[in-house]
């Protein structure tokens, strides 16, 4: 069975030094928006970090769409199908790609970690559908 605490967190944390970031090199995602979006973008962040620990958890997750009136399982497949649209499976090389090159990159061993606790499929594929119900039920669909 594979376990949250074996994920890498970096998609539900917030920025390190995301301060000193925005104010000085230009070659991150911050330097796209504007002080008054980026505002917006930490305020967002502190309604969801329910209990205030600078992360974002499950159970974060769980009480902000909740009080959306989302299903939680239903919005995370939804993002990951943006990158398959046409619901023929998310490669994994892709996946890494996007995971080491945009936003808050991971690393080698995050990826190593990821792929470890969910590997591909045969054709190279991602099962996503059993990332995310890991993701917001913690445990393996059957």
């Amino acid at each position: 069975m594979a376990s949250l605490r074996k994920l890498p967190v970096k998609l539900f944390q917030a920025p390190k030094k995301a301060k000193k970031r925005i104010e000085g090199a230009n070659s991150n995602v911050f330097s796209m928006f504007e002080q008054a979006q980026i505002q917006e973008f930490k305020e967002a962040f502190t309604i969801m970090d329910q209990n205030r620990d600078g992360f974002i958890d499950k159970a974060d997750l769980r009480d902000t769409f909740a009080a959306l009136g989302a299903d939680p399982e239903e919005t995370i497949l939804n993002a990951f199908k943006v990158f398959d649209p046409e619901g023929k499976g998310l490669k994994s090389a892709y996946i890494k790609e996007m995971l080491m090159t945009q936003g808050e990159r991971f690393s080698q061993e995050e990826i190593d970690q990821m792929f470890a606790a969910f590997p591909p499929d045969v054709s190279g594929n991602l099962d996503y559908k059993n990332l995310v119900h890991v993701i917001t039920h913690g445990e393996e669909k059957d």
